[in-house]
């Protein structure tokens, strides 16, 4: 089963993301209480999602333990390929979506996380950009339907 794992968000640029249990969506504005939040807001800065089993992996491989948050993406997955909804329509619970982008790693992340390797690392694994297609709210282990 595809679900949400955690949540993270920051009310403002490059501060820290607080993890948190839900989170309200706003349609084609974002998230409230969000940096990205705006009342015209690009379909590419809405919502973020990057799979737990990503990051599972990388801490692995270089025997770290970073924290799901501290990638800075708004919703961390369990259980399912973000890559293939690029241009499809999902739902997290009852908050329609679409798949507009896949992230990929920057270097401000890079420096936050004080790891040189992450732009190779996580290259086409660095998660999905999403519209915001319905309002409504998101919790940690809400499912996600295809």
């Amino acid at each position: 089963m595809s679900k949400v794992f955690k949540l993270g968000i920051s009310s403002e640029n490059n501060k820290k993301i607080t993890e948190v249990d839900h989170i309200e969506v706003l349609a084609n504005k974002g998230i409230i209480g969000d940096r990205h939040f705006s009342d015209y807001n690009d379909p590419y800065c809405q919502l973020s999602l990057i799979e737990s089993e990503n990051i599972d992996f990388y801490n692995l491989k270089y025997s770290l333990d970073i924290p799901y948050v501290n990638f800075r993406r708004n919703i961390v997955t369990k259980g399912i390929r973000l890559n293939q909804l690029v241009g499809k329509k999902f739902k997290i619970g009852s908050v329609e979506l679409e798949g507009i982008d896949l992230c990929r790693p920057c270097r401000h992340l890079t420096e936050i996380l004080g790891q040189d390797n992450i732009l190779k690392e996580f290259l086409r694994k660095g998660g999905l950009r999403c519209q915001i297609l319905s309002s409504s709210r998101i919790r940690v282990g809400d499912k996600i339907i295809c």
